[in-house]
């Protein structure tokens, strides 16, 4: 016999279609405050107020879909990993979120700014970031890179291979360097964004040798101060483990170095990848627990080592924008969809179609990542349902939310919020279906603005070079 979940739908096996850890959908009129920004709320009329600002009046001046970015969350949050780990050097990841406004709150905030290309680099120095708080990162720098890096004077520049030193020795650098290495640590995350085993890109091997090499190597280069060893174990993780893992075998080599070569590096980067609450399954720690933690991590190698403690830092990036930012969607269609299963279950989901999707947020297709969603414009007393929060793109794995409780009466032209979209929605958008990606809309004590602002077709033509003949010839016919 079917068995009912206390939401009321039920399953021949009894078993709840959709994840065990969808919250009861006891009031669609509240918020799962974990999952949000701090100053996100719902007023009386049901509707999502973030920063002072009501969204229904958001999408009415800006349209949607738009990202909406709350200030004083953002800034919170960056002040918080400063101020618990005070003795480290605290290196925003750029990769997660980046635009010249969030360039200048991170150096107002005191923060340094990782970044990985020379694109982010240059919005970083247009944000007024000081070079010498700038840390260059990736797997794959070419000598104009390097080149540019060394020209503007960032702090330091991680090297990822040996071809990256033969690089900056060519072309006489004065440099400070880390060495990324991998402590074949494996992250418990999506096989795309566990980043220490050893059968990937990046950095290099402790085991195999090559990290021992990369060290010699920089140390025999002109030109170049070594200033320590990085360790990155992966993104969204919640357990320390694999981070006194990775601190272990990271500092093994950091022995070694000052055993065998007399050389005493002053740093130890312990990279980012702190992971936030996406679902109500989700269970990250506060910096404060992670400072406290991670220290206790290197006292005990070191001392057990025999070393002095490195000067460390870290690269948190998806822990700061991640809950800052929540992305808004107009509904534009409904409709229910019969499931797999006995028929006198009669499961069914109720897909509810927005006017964004894979191209603003790429993370459910492309990491099968989990998000929460709330409807976003009214009240609603109606019973929940389970619903899948779809795009408009042209692709079967065009999904947003996988599963979550709305109200039964979603309705075309309703809003709906997704929280939890800082971090590589903006930052991995696309033009699929020559879509335009959205804004970026500042909130803050009642006021928005725009920090970015929505593509228009104009731009999307702008690369396409018949177009632009055509325009041009459209001009001089008329």
């Amino acid at each position: 016999m079917p068995t009912a979940h206390p939401s009321g739908w039920a399953h021949a096996d009894g078993a709840l279609r959709g994840p065990q850890w969808l919250r009861e959908p006891d009031d669609s009129n509240t918020l799962v405050q974990q999952l949000w920004s701090s100053t996100a709320h719902k007023n009386d009329d049901g509707a999502l107020v973030v920063g002072g600002v009501d969204l229904r009046d958001l999408v009415a001046e800006h349209g949607s879909p738009a990202y909406v970015l709350d200030e004083d969350d953002f800034r919170g949050r960056a002040r918080a990993f400063r101020d618990a780990f005070a003795a480290y050097d605290v290196y925003y990841a750029g990769k997660a979120f980046l635009c010249t406004t969030v360039a200048r709150w991170i150096a107002e905030e005191g923060l340094c700014l990782d970044v990985c290309s020379n694109s982010e680099l240059t919005v970083a120095l247009r944000g007024g970031v000081d070079p010498a708080r700038i840390g260059y990162h990736g797997n794959n720098k070419s000598t104009a890179d390097l080149r540019r890096a060394v020209e503007v004077g960032v702090g330091r520049i991680v090297v990822d291979s040996f071809h990256e030193i033969d690089r900056l020795v060519e072309i006489g650098a004065r440099a400070k360097v880390m060495i990324r290495v991998t402590a074949g640590v494996e992250a418990h995350t999506h096989e795309y964004i566990a980043t220490a085993h050893e059968d990937q890109k990046f950095g290099f091997s402790i085991t195999a040798g090559d990290a021992f090499e990369a060290v010699r190597r920089v140390l025999a280069a002109p030109g170049l101060e070594l200033l320590g060893l990085h360790s990155h174990i992966g993104s969204q993780i919640f357990d320390s483990s694999g981070f006194e893992v990775a601190a272990r075998r990271v500092l093994a080599l950091h022995a070694r170095v000052s055993d065998e070569l007399s050389v005493t590096m002053p740093e130890m980067d312990l990279g980012g990848g702190f992971g936030i609450a996406y679902t109500t399954q989700d269970d990250p720690s506060d910096p404060a627990q992670l400072a406290t933690e991670m220290s206790k991590i290197v006292e005990h190698e070191c001392r057990a080592l025999g070393v002095d403690e490195p000067r460390l830092s870290i690269e948190p990036g998806r822990a700061i924008v991640g809950p800052s930012m929540c992305s808004i969607y107009e509904v534009g269609t409904v409709k229910e969809v019969a499931l797999d299963g006995p028929k006198d279950a009669n499961p069914r989901r109720t897909y509810v179609s927005v006017d964004g999707g894979m191209s603003d947020n790429i993370r459910t297709a492309l990491y099968d990542a989990d998000y929460s969603c709330t409807l976003a414009s009214r009240r609603s007393d109606a019973a929940p349902v389970l619903a899948r929060v779809v795009g408009k793109h042209c692709e079967a794995g065009d999904i947003i939310v996988k599963d979550e409780f709305l109200p039964g009466d979603v309705a075309p032209g309703d809003l709906v919020a997704v929280p939890g979209t800082g971090a590589y929605c903006r930052s991995m958008a696309s033009n699929y279906n020559h879509a335009l990606r959205p804004p970026v809309i500042a909130v803050r004590d009642g006021v928005a603005r725009v920090v970015v602002r929505r593509e228009t077709e104009d731009d999307l033509l702008a690369t396409d070079v018949a177009a632009q003949d055509a325009r041009h010839t459209d001009g001089a016919s008329s």
